[in-house]
């Protein structure tokens, strides 16, 4: 809970349009109140790989951003083989995490399938078409973050 106020107001600037600073108190809060690096990884991050496995989506990678970033917790970084197969696959994880309760507060690139977005605020879920997730590389980019390992799934679907 600390965390989210303070996610919240780390977006606002201070006096003279500083950079908010949040309280000595409030940071040591944040960095001690976890007892590890990588707390338990919630079921709807979880629901969200699985679906894009089950959707056979290639090189499914969940990354821990505690610690790194601010902005959320995890990604969720999944490959379609094609524009459809992206579009597909970004419906189809809306759809599942919609029955779990959780809806979007952004989506972006969902009509094109080249690279979809789906904001849910603790966690953002990445669908590339192959050619842009080469491109842009984002767990080389987001290389800091710890790799979650996904639940053994391989016997799913086959």
């Amino acid at each position: 809970m600390a965390r989210r106020a303070f996610r919240r107001a780390a977006g606002r600037a201070g006096a003279g349009g500083a950079p908010f600073q949040a309280p000595a108190a409030l940071r040591a809060e944040l960095i001690y109140d976890m007892p590890s690096r990588t707390p338990a990884v919630p079921e709807s991050v979880r629901l969200a790989a699985q679906t894009c496995l089950d959707l056979k989506a290639e090189h499914v990678v969940i990354l821990d951003l505690h610690g790194v970033s601010d902005m959320t917790d995890y990604f969720v970084i999944a490959s379609g083989t094609s524009d459809t197969h992206v579009r597909a696959l970004g419906e189809r994880v809306q759809d599942a995490l919609r029955a779990a309760g959780e809806r979007p507060t952004h989506v972006e690139g969902l009509p094109q399938g080249r690279w979809v977005l789906l904001d849910y605020v603790d966690f953002v879920v990445h669908l590339f078409h192959p050619a842009l997730r080469q491109f842009y590389q984002l767990e080389r980019l987001w290389g800091d973050a710890e790799v979650v390992p996904l639940r053994a799934q391989q016997g799913a679907g086959a």
